[in-house]
């Protein structure tokens, strides 16, 4: 997409075409399928990311557990306190620094996150449908490069 700029005309701004608004679309069309497809009424995105990420990667630092989840610290404080009140993750001593908590999944929140997954999996197979598989390998490649 090329912008020209001339003296006699201002250049026009079509917000259907702006990337900003696309992506919100899509991020919109996306929450939209995951909220009916997680299977879990009251989960959220942000708290199946900490789930996911956590039966992925195993116990880790809060601080560490925001950056591979792309959450700011207060964001991961309040999803880590939500999930730790409904049993689904346990907070420690992280043991190689006893100033930090180490963030981990409960028994329970262990067979939430592994019965969630095939749903989880097929959120992503929705969102995508529209997409052949070379598309749906481009757009991940292209949004990775933009993130």
């Amino acid at each position: 997409m090329t912008i020209t700029v001339s003296a006699a005309r201002k250049p026009s701004y079509i917000l259907d075409d702006q990337i900003g608004f696309i992506l919100r679309q899509v991020s919109q069309r996306h929450a939209a399928i995951f909220s009916s497809g997680i299977g879990e009424q009251d989960l959220t995105a942000t708290q199946w990311a900490v789930l996911a990420k956590l039966l992925e990667r195993g116990p880790c630092s809060q601080n560490r557990l925001g950056r591979r989840t792309a959450m700011d610290a207060a964001t991961i404080k309040g999803v880590v306190d939500r999930l730790g009140k409904r049993g689904l993750i346990e907070t420690r001593p992280d043991p190689e620094d006893g100033r930090r908590l180490e963030v981990a999944l409960s028994p329970a929140g262990q067979a939430l996150a592994e019965r969630m997954v095939l749903n989880a999996l097929r959120i992503t197979e929705e969102t995508l449908a529209p997409l052949t598989e070379s598309e749906r390998t481009t757009l991940v490649e292209l949004l990775r490069k933009l993130s």
